[in-house]
């Protein structure tokens, strides 16, 4: 072979490798939801402060939220009548539960993350949801990948919500502290 074709073999394999690790490394604040709802609004949840946690017999979660959203809590909203201010967003993140096996008591903690429910309060993306969008980002942990749920619309979005409509369709309260 000659040395123009070592190059080319060369810039060949750089791209395969490129490309290989564009594919199978995920940046998780790329995708974005059925709703419109991109995963990247919700950039920095992980560190968000804590609203409530709730519990079902399937799932332990921690609901947290943006500051805006934060804030208004900790002005008496919506216990006040006002509603939340746009650009508030909540995330109600979820883990299966297991027993603890080093507590000196029984308690469930947390064991395999699996969702990301996310909320944001915009009004002029989401007037036929009184200002609110939802998604759902699904996790696998075997391949350590999030993904759109594509069944989120019809799970508990605004529908569900509505059951709370005069707490501007938020369930949870901030809890004291």
């Amino acid at each position: 072979m000659n040395r123009k074709n070592n190059l080319t073999l060369a810039m060949a394999a750089a791209l395969a490798v490129l490309f290989a690790t564009l594919v199978y490394a995920q940046d998780k604040y790329s995708l974005k939801s059925p709703s419109g709802i991109a995963f990247s609004d919700f950039k920095g949840y992980e560190d968000w402060a804590v609203v409530s946690s709730a519990r079902t017999d399937e799932v332990l979660k921690v609901i947290v939220a943006n500051p805006i959203m934060i804030n208004a809590y900790k002005a008496g909203i919506p216990g006040n009548g006002q509603p939340f201010p746009e650009g508030s967003k909540i995330a109600k993140l979820q883990w299966k539960p297991k027993k603890s096996t080093e507590a000196p008591f029984v308690v469930d903690v947390p064991d395999v993350f699996t969702q990301a429910f996310v909320i944001e309060k915009d009004s002029k993306r989401f007037p036929q949801s009184a200002g609110w969008g939802y998604a759902v980002f699904n996790y696998d942990a075997k391949t350590d990948k999030f993904s759109p749920d594509p069944n989120s619309l019809s799970g508990c979005g605004h529908a569900c919500h509505t059951a709370v409509k005069a707490k501007d369709y938020i369930f949870h309260p901030y809890q004291k502290r």
